[in-house]
């Protein structure tokens, strides 16, 4: 703690003393015992003890011989843990507590003067000591007895303060607690976040996996089916092509016979014609007359060269593919409750 600092700084060096002397919970000097907090922030003990109590409000049921827990500094907001014993773990600042006590004697020893305590502006010798509950203003007895609050209801001056610095203190510790309660959700919803995309990234990999498995196994089966198509295609036309060759040889034999034939046709004497028909020559009556009838050679049926038995229905994988989707899954639970949400607003 920068003492020095804080007197360079100000006029008066017991004013500047007293800054650095002040709770940032209660707002006043800090009362015993102070205790020091591990990022080296002091606290009064009953401040730190509220603060704990109100970021911990089931500690207490749950037994200080059990466990402990957490809060952050109200200055810094390093999160603080804490042992079974709670506040009463933590260290005093024992030489902070020699200041106050030191400040506090030196504060005695100094003379009152005029103007370090509120005047009533009416009655100027006066000191403000009562409070007017009714106008809500803090006065003078010379105003509740003869002025404009003789017909008000008054109240000590000192209880008001203190009662009203009470329920003050009391909201700065839910205040801080709700900040507490507000860092956790952000932190948990931070997490959620990460993890929401993390979990994203996992099932958009899932997901190419499945359809990449699909692919390739359409793929395989695509190349069976083109493999079975070119076997059948492959037996056909050769048994085409073998019948071609056939009809090509019976044509170029019929063709030679048709060409000898004519020759012989044009033989002008008998003798000769008929020596050139006889059963044993090539052109035999007989062999010409058969040959004339055409040969008996395969054929192909109608339709031999149709590929329809091949045809594949993608119909029900066409309908499968637009029906996919994920999984109807639970819904999820809802990560506020209404107790947190209530208090979070309060």
């Amino acid at each position: 703690m920068d003492f020095q600092a804080g007197i360079l700084q100000d006029g008066s060096p017991m004013e500047s003393l007293e800054k650095q002397l002040i709770c940032p919970i209660c707002l006043e000097m800090f009362s015993k015992p102070v205790v020091i907090l591990p990022c080296q922030h002091n606290l009064c003990r009953k401040c730190a003890n509220d603060v704990f109590q109100a970021a911990n409000p089931y500690w207490q049921s749950r037994g200080s011989l059990i466990s402990g827990g957490r809060f952050r500094c109200p200055s810094c907001r390093h999160e603080v843990l804490l042992d079974r014993h709670g506040v009463y773990g933590l260290q005093r600042n024992l030489l902070v507590e020699n200041i106050i006590d030191i400040y506090k004697q030196e504060c005695s020893s100094r003379p009152l003067k005029k103007g370090e305590h509120p005047m009533c502006k009416e009655h100027e010798d006066e000191r403000i000591n009562i409070y007017c509950v009714t106008c809500e203003v803090p006065t003078c007895s010379m105003c509740k007895v003869f002025g404009a609050h003789k017909d008000c209801e008054v109240a000590p001056l000192e209880s008001v303060f203190q009662g009203q610095k009470t329920e003050l203190n009391n909201c700065i510790s839910m205040l801080v607690a709700g900040n507490d309660r507000i860092q956790t959700i952000i932190s948990q919803l931070e997490d959620s976040c990460q993890s929401t995309e993390e979990n994203s990234e996992a099932a958009k990999r899932e997901l190419c996996a499945r359809f990449d498995a699909l692919a390739a196994l359409l793929e395989e089966k695509k190349a069976e089916l083109l493999q079975r198509i070119c076997r059948e295609q492959a037996d056909k036309t050769a048994f085409i092509q073998s019948l071609i060759c056939q009809y090509k040889e019976q044509l170029e034999k019929s063709s030679r016979l048709v060409e000898t034939a004519i020759q012989a046709a044009e033989e002008t004497g008998g003798a000769a014609f008929l020596m050139g028909h006889t059963h044993t020559s090539v052109l035999s009556l007989p062999r010409i007359v058969e040959a004339s009838k055409g040969a008996r050679l395969d054929k192909i049926e109608q339709g031999y060269e149709s590929m329809d038995a091949f045809s594949v229905s993608l119909e029900h994988l066409t309908e499968a593919v637009h029906a996919l989707d994920f999984d109807p899954a639970e819904e999820d639970e809802e990560y506020f409750d209404g107790e947190e949400e209530e208090e979070v607003e309060e």
